[in-house]
């Protein structure tokens, strides 16, 4: 049997360069009974995770086609080429690619949504999101707040759609030692509140001096020269502030790893709804005390183990980070609680995929 893992064409499966979908892939290999049966299908990077596994494809302008169609016929003439007649599509996040892959070939097709369908072509409307469930073996759903909006509107409950959160390696055996630093990680735009954080750092820190305060990230992920007039704004604010504030620009998985292992408090200042809440998750599996949003997927990932603030503000932000930095012991509770009560490891989430996987080539083959 096969596994064919089609990324959409901005991912970057690379060491340096993977965001989100691209760790979540990554994190599920590590552990699926299935790794020497999968195939990763993605634009051709430097240093591909998982070289033996990964196809790295570059486009061609001649085409005449977008990036993630090109993509997605090199994959089906990749596959068809092969004698393995029992091979399964996953399609991660590009619900427009299922018609077009359906109509060439019969192998079962799954689709996993990092995003709201809503908002993406392909599955905006309720037709369209039917037309997904009739097309496809599984629609996977990084939260029960993406599962919800899929399934709005839609009459029947279908059994075919559901929640997979993202799964986290976790690699620290035991709780680490914390050091006076505050972190926001993510791209550096106002969807993420990347400027309510600065500011409120502006407002504090001459009166937390043994504090230090880090900013990691980049207007584009995997792109440190890429910027707007927003993300230049912000990050000058926040290099003003002086000695205190840390600027890193946009930096590896291992690189954040490593700062949020020693992190006390880690700053998810979202305005918009997120799916899922990659950044929250692995707070958690670092004991980091979280101070976060409570918009879309966010407070299933943290519930009470940090700080949730509905319609986050500047008073808000700033009065919940200076109890958090005065407060040791609430700080340390905060912290312990997201240790103690982290459970989306990557461990569970691959082997819930492979449960899945092993009933959708039991029931088509």
């Amino acid at each position: 049997m096969k596994i064919n893992i089609l990324l959409p064409y901005k991912e970057k499966f690379d060491e340096m360069k993977a965001s989100s979908v691209s760790i979540t892939v990554k994190n599920n290999l590590y552990h699926s009974s299935f790794l020497n049966d999968i195939k990763v299908f993605g634009q051709n990077v430097e240093k591909p995770l998982f070289k033996n596994n990964f196809v790295g494809i570059k486009y061609s302008i001649l085409s005449l086609k977008s990036k993630n169609i090109f993509l997605a016929d090199k994959m089906l003439d990749i596959i068809s080429k092969t004698s393995e007649k029992k091979q399964i599509i996953e399609i991660h996040n590009r619900p427009y690619l299922v018609d077009q892959i359906a109509k060439a070939n019969n192998f079962p097709i799954t689709l996993f949504l990092h995003n709201d369908p809503q908002t993406m072509k392909g599955s905006t409307s309720v037709k369209e999101r039917e037309n997904i469930i009739a097309k496809c073996a599984a629609i996977f759903c990084v939260s029960e707040y993406i599962k919800t909006q899929f399934l709005e509107n839609i009459l029947l409950h279908n059994n075919k759609v559901h929640v997979l959160y993202n799964g986290i390696n976790r690699k620290l055996k035991k709780f680490p030692k914390k050091k006076k630093e505050i972190l926001f990680v993510g791209r550096i735009v106002y969807e993420k509140g990347a400027d309510l954080y600065v500011e409120v750092v502006k407002s504090i820190a001459s009166y937390y001096p043994d504090w230090n305060f880090g900013l990691i990230g980049s207007f584009r992920l995997g792109d440190n020269k890429s910027t707007n007039s927003y993300a230049t704004k912000v990050i000058e604010k926040f290099k003003s502030i002086g000695s205190q504030a840390k600027f890193y620009g946009f930096k590896d998985h291992d690189f954040v790893g490593r700062k949020m292992k020693t992190a006390s408090i880690i700053i998810i200042p979202s305005l918009w709804k997120e799916p899922f809440g990659l950044v929250a998750a692995e707070a958690m599996s670092n004991g980091i005390a979280i101070i976060a949003s409570k918009v879309g997927g966010i407070p299933e990932i943290v519930k009470n183990n940090g700080n949730l603030i509905e319609n986050i503000n500047f008073l808000k932000l700033e009065e919940s980070l200076r109890q958090l930095i005065s407060n040791d012991k609430l700080r340390e509770n905060y912290q312990k609680k997201a240790w103690k009560n982290f459970q989306l490891t990557s461990i569970i989430s691959s082997k819930k995929l492979d449960d899945f996987r092993k009933t959708i080539f039991k029931s088509h083959y």
